[in-house]
C-alpha cells in the first residue's frame, strides 16, 4: 500500500489501525514524512470490528468531565476533517448525521434514564425527552412496549471501514507510507532515547520519532523500560453485522439501550453491539453473547429478527486505568502514544492526530491525557 519514502522516516507509526492512521494522516498534512508498519492486516483489530458511533452525548458518564470535554471537541472537529480526507482522498468516509435515540424498555430503564438525561442537560448536553408514541412517531419500527426515549440529535455516526479507506487513500496522496505484514518486534532505545524500531527479522528502521498506536498491544512492544510504558489492557467486545434485503428504512437513528446497540449505515445495513468483557487477548465468537445481544435488541426493535446475518465478529478495545486515552510524548525522548481509546476509537480519530502531531512538532498538548500521567499517579 502507497508509494515508498524515499529518504527515512521522520516518525514510523506502529500499528495501522485507526489512531495509527489518523496520526499518519496528519503528519503527512503538516509536513512529515511518516512510516506506518503493522504486522497483522491494515486497518484490523478493534477499527475493523467498530460500530462507528460518534456519541458523546449517549456515552457521557458520571466523574469523565475531561473525557466528555475530550470527546465534545472530536465530534465538533468530524465534519470538516471527513471533508478533508474526501477531497485529499477522494473517498467517501461514511459520515452520517443521524442523531441518536436512547430507550427504556421497562421502569427501572426508564427512571435510569431519566437521571442521565439530567445529567446531561447539567453539562449542557442536547437532550429532548420522548414518550413512547413520540418515539414511534420518529422510529415507527420501535416496539410498543417501550417505556421512555430520548433523543440525542448531535450524536452521529460513521463506518469505519469506509472511514480507514478514505484515511489510507489520503496518507497516500500526502506522500506518506503504510505496510501491513510488517511486524515491529521492539523499539530502540539508545541513551534515554527512542531511535526506532527492530522488526521480527532483526533488521532496524531509524527514525526521529515513534509512535505507539498498536491498540490493546500497545503495551506488549519490547524494548521500553518499565517506567515508559503505558498500562493498555484488552477488552473484548462481540458484536454482529446484519442487512435488510428490502433495503435501508428499518431504522434511521442509531439506537441504543441499556444492553445493546444498533447502527444503521444507511444501505440496509445495520451494526449490533456489543458485549463488554474482560477475558484478556480472548477473540473468539460465542453464541451465547450474540443470543444475548440479539433477544435484547429485538425486544425494542422486532424487525431485526428478520434481517440476514452477514459477519459475527470480536475484537479488543484498548483500555488503560482510567479508561481515557494516552496522547502525546512519553517518558523518553522520541516516544509518542495514540492509544488507550477505550470505546472512543473512532471518535477521537481527528483528535488522536491532532494532538499527538503536535507533540511530535513540539507544541503544547492538553496534559490531561498525557501517558506519562500513570507513571506519576495521576488520572485524566
Amino acid at each position: 500500500m502507497t508509494r515508498s519514502i524515499d529518504h527515512s522516516p521522520d516518525v514510523v507509526v506502529v500499528g495501522a489501525g485507526i489512531a495509527g492512521l489518523s496520526v499518519a494522516q496528519r503528519a503527512a498534512a503538516r509536513g512529515l514524512r511518516p512510516l506506518v508498519l503493522d504486522g497483522g492486516d491494515l486497518a484490523g483489530g478493534a477499527t475493523h470490528v467498530a460500530a462507528g458511533m460518534l456519541a458523546p452525548v449517549a456515552e457521557a458518564a458520571f466523574g469523565e468531565g475531561a473525557l466528555l470535554e475530550l470527546n465534545l471537541a472530536a465530534a465538533a472537529r468530524y465534519p470538516a476533517w471527513v471533508d478533508e480526507l474526501t477531497e485529499l482522498g477522494g473517498r467517501d468516509p461514511g459520515y452520517r448525521r443521524s442523531g441518536t435515540l436512547l430507550v427504556a424498555r421497562d421502569r427501572d430503564q426508564a427512571e435510569a434514564l431519566e437521571r442521565e438525561a439530567d445529567f446531561r442537560r447539567q453539562n449542557g448536553l442536547a437532550v429532548e425527552r420522548l414518550t413512547p408514541s413520540r418515539a414511534r412517531g420518529v422510529e415507527p419500527a420501535l416496539a410498543p412496549t417501550i417505556r421512555l426515549a430520548f433523543s440525542a440529535p448531535d450524536d452521529h455516526a460513521v463506518d469505519p471501514r469506509a472511514l480507514t479507506a478514505a484515511l489510507l487513500a489520503a496518507i497516500d496522496r500526502g506522500g506518506g507510507e503504510v505496510r501491513a505484514g510488517v511486524r515491529v518486534r521492539e523499539l530502540l532505545v539508545e541513551s534515554d532515547r527512542v531511535a526506532g524500531v527492530r522488526l521480527q527479522d532483526e533488521s532496524e528502521l531509524r527514525a526521529g520519532a515513534v509512535v505507539v498506536a498498536a491498540g490493546a498491544r500497545s503495551g506488549q512492544l519490547g524494548g521500553l523500560p518499565e517506567h515508559a510504558r503505558v498500562p493498555v489492557r484488552p477488552v473484548k467486545g462481540q458484536l454482529l453485522r446484519l442487512r435488510d434485503p428490502a433495503g435501508p428504512g428499518l431504522l434511521d437513528r442509531v439506537l441504543r439501550t441499556e444492553e445493546c446497540y444498533v447502527v444503521p449505515r444507511g444501505d440496509g445495513r445495520y451494526v449490533l453491539g456489543a458485549t463488554t468483557e474482560e477475558r484478556g487477548f480472548d477473540e473468539t465468537v460465542t453464541a451465547g453473547a450474540l443470543h444475548d445481544l440479539l433477544r435484547d435488541a429485538v425486544e425494542v426493535l422486532p424487525g431485526l429478527a428478520e434481517l440476514e446475518v452477514l459477519e459475527a465478529s470480536a475484537g479488543l478495545r484498548p483500555g488503560t486505568p482510567d479508561n481515557a486515552p494516552a496522547l502525546g510524548p512519553g517518558a523518553l525522548a522520541g516516544l509518542h502514544w495514540a492509544t488507550g481509546h477505550y470505546r472512543h476509537g473512532i471518535l477521537l480519530a481527528p483528535l488522536t492526530g491532532d494532538l499527538v502531531v503536535a507533540g511530535l512538532l513540539g507544541e503544547p498538548v492538553d496534559e490531561r491525557f498525557s501517558p506519562t500521567r500513570f507513571a506519576a499517579g495521576v488520572t485524566a
